[in-house]
């Protein structure tokens, strides 16, 4: 199939899942060997953050609130640490995802900035407010930048993460560990030494089944993109850990795939995006010929994906089967993928490790380079300018 402009339009092959040749061709940025190295992330920002004396935030008792500032990966770190905290948190974990503070936000406050680049306008315009409210602060980002001068001008922690080029995605672990290290010394979470080397093991362990010597018949991470490429794809998450998880794959999708996705936590989602089970888009023809469209291609199909945790409320897990069986109803294909592991902090990181890998080979796929497309840097570009 072309478009009327002569280019053509990518189709999901997923012989070349397991072209060693073509996955490495098609990886030139090295995206795969970035995912792998995912427990090594975790280990290296959990030293860099106790070497920072992240704990001394504690110093001073603990905050009224504790406020991330960061947006795309940096505002997911901050999911993170809400999900991992849990609902039974002492004090309230608020993500802020732009220029501005909430007017509330003051001196009894903690405020975490986060930025892959060290440079972005969100992460400075809200770490500069936080230091003329008062707030205590907390930065993390690649070092020799204006947020950790920011930081050093303040007299605050900062802890310094490897800057990876092009990827602001694979730097979530490195800016998720620094906060998890800072709740646990204010007694929010269970957060030692023991967990993150959990964590890791965890993602390593993934990163050896999800291999691209690994076949794709039994390779968790190559089934999950030939399932992701059979529609689009509608993420639910069933606990806040999953819904973290949901959130991430979301992203990964879109940025290094080009692809979208919809996501939603139960049991809100049933409620806002159940509807799309009974839409055009649900409803499967066996006959239907989706080969050789020229005018308008192959239609496009939703597949529901339910990303599960084992902290699920009895009722949500109630709304999660009955989810599946409607779906099941109506020809609606449904993935399960469960968490794995004992701290919330390890099946958080099972759910994403996997999703990671996934994304990855539904872009090769596709045939595209999995690094963050090129829209995203001229977006960010025209936006800076």
């Amino acid at each position: 199939m072309t478009l009327s402009g002569g280019a053509s339009v990518p189709r999901f092959d997923p012989s070349r899942l397991d072209d060693q040749g073509c996955l490495a061709d098609g990886d030139p940025s090295g995206m795969l060997r970035t995912v792998a190295s995912s427990a090594a992330q975790i280990r290296t920002a959990y030293r860099a953050a106790v070497e920072a004396g992240v704990a001394r935030v504690a110093g001073q008792g603990r905050p009224r609130a504790l406020v991330v500032a960061g947006v795309g990966a940096a505002g997911i770190a901050g999911d993170v640490l809400n999900a991992v905290c849990g609902p039974g948190a002492p004090v309230p974990v608020v993500t802020v995802r732009g220029y501005r503070l909430p007017g509330w936000i003051g001196a009894a406050d903690l405020v975490m900035v986060l930025s892959f680049t060290g440079r972005g306008d969100e992460a400075l315009a809200l770490g500069a407010e936080a230091v003329r409210r008062g707030c205590s602060l907390l930065a993390a980002g690649p070092a020799d930048t204006p947020l950790s001068a920011l930081a050093a001008q303040a007299g605050a922690p900062f802890v310094p993460i490897p800057s990876v080029a092009g990827q602001p995605q694979a730097t979530m672990w490195g800016l998720a560990v620094p906060l998890l290290v800072a709740a646990s010394a204010l007694g929010l979470t269970d957060a030692g030494e023991p967990v993150f080397e959990a964590a890791a093991q965890r993602l390593e362990d993934i990163a050896h089944r999800c291999r691209p010597a690994s076949d794709s018949f039994i390779n968790p991470g190559k089934t999950l993109a030939m399932e992701l490429a059979d529609g689009i794809p509608m993420i639910w998450g069933t606990a806040p850990i999953a819904a973290v998880a949901a959130h991430r794959l979301a992203a990964q999708l879109a940025e290094q795939a080009g692809c979208p996705a919809v996501w939603g936590a139960l049991p809100e989602a049933a409620h806002d995006q159940a509807g799309v089970l009974d839409g055009p888009l649900a409803a499967r023809d066996i006959f239907e010929d989706f080969g050789d469209d020229e005018a308008s291609g192959p239609r496009a199909r939703v597949r529901l994906f339910l990303l599960r945790d084992a902290d699920e409320h009895p009722q949500v897990a109630e709304c999660r089967q009955t989810s599946l069986r409607l779906a099941q109803d109506r020809g609606v294909p449904v993935s399960e993928i469960a968490s794995e592991g004992a701290h919330p902090f390890e099946r958080l990181a099972a759910l994403v490790g996997l999703g990671d890998f996934a994304a990855v080979y539904l872009a090769l796929g596709y045939g595209l380079d999995p690094a963050p497309m090129s829209v995203i840097a001229e977006l960010r570009a025209r936006v800076s300018q």
